[in-house]
């Protein structure tokens, strides 16, 4: 008598199989993320995603590129200036893949090549200028370089957003001779502040003067008031000067 289901037991690891395979071959890709297809080693026409796709393996190979900006620090690069002063500067540099498909096949490693690129244009760029330019035009440098990383990438399909100077290390001697220098800048400007002070000083004194001595009475309330000053003082001894008209009179009766 035939036993039911006696060929189940064969079939059953074939469909066990089946099962497992078509789960290997359902993938989600997130919405940040775009999945690359190669079938047979021939890359698709549009890249998959996101949500649920389905990848025939062992025909089909699934290469997942994210979308999202990527910041990248550039490492501190040896830099000799046009005027002949060693340094190191790091910079950041933030870029994204537009073209998913062209960042896979168009390079062997976006991420390593457009490192490679950043530092390279940092030193070639940041080579051809001066110390002062360095620090005083870091914007327009960084612009510089964001134009010439993203002409380097855009065949990758790879856009540079953004590159930013993050630090300038300056050797010992170089912040030395800088500090000396302001200190000097600050002392001329003293200086300059100072004469321009006695400049006006000494106008408005001149013409204090001249009002003065229009009136003999202005000279005695002038005087009057000094010594009212010195009296809220509570000096025990008070200075009364002379006019010197009085010291030549009296010069002049000595020698006769």
């Amino acid at each position: 008598m035939p036993v039911p289901f006696a060929g189940l037991g064969c079939t059953f690891p074939i469909i066990l199989g089946l099962i497992l395979w078509l789960a290997s071959c359902i993938r989600v890709i997130n919405e940040y993320e775009r999945a690359v297809i190669f079938t047979l080693g021939k890359v698709g026409p549009v890249p998959k995603g996101p949500g649920l796709i389905f990848v025939l393996r062992p025909f089909q190979r699934a290469v997942v590129v994210s979308l999202r900006t990527v910041v990248l620090d550039v490492p501190s690069q040896d830099i000799i200036t046009r005027d002949n002063v060693s340094l190191k500067v790091s910079a950041v540099v933030y870029f994204k893949v537009l073209d998913s498909k062209q960042a896979i096949i168009g390079v062997e490693n976006y991420y390593y090549a457009t490192s490679q690129i950043a530092q390279t244009t940092l030193r070639s760029v940041l080579g051809e200028v001066s110390l002062d330019e360095l620090l005083a035009d870091r914007e327009k440098l960084s612009v510089r370089l964001r134009e010439i990383i993203d002409r380097s990438t855009e065949p990758w399909g790879v856009e540079v957003t953004s590159v930013e100077l993050k630090s300038v290390d300056l050797p010992e001697q170089i912040q030395r001779a800088m500090g000396k220098q302001a200190e000097a800048e600050r002392e001329k400007r003293a200086k300059v502040i100072a004469a321009e002070g006695e400049l006006m000083a000494s106008t408005q004194l001149l013409e204090a003067a001249d009002k003065i001595s229009q009136n003999p009475v202005a000279i005695q309330m002038r005087y009057l008031q000094t010594l009212t000053e010195i009296a809220v003082e509570k000096n025990s001894t008070i200075v009364f000067p002379l006019p010197m008209e009085l010291m030549k009179a009296l010069e002049k009766f000595s020698s006769k």
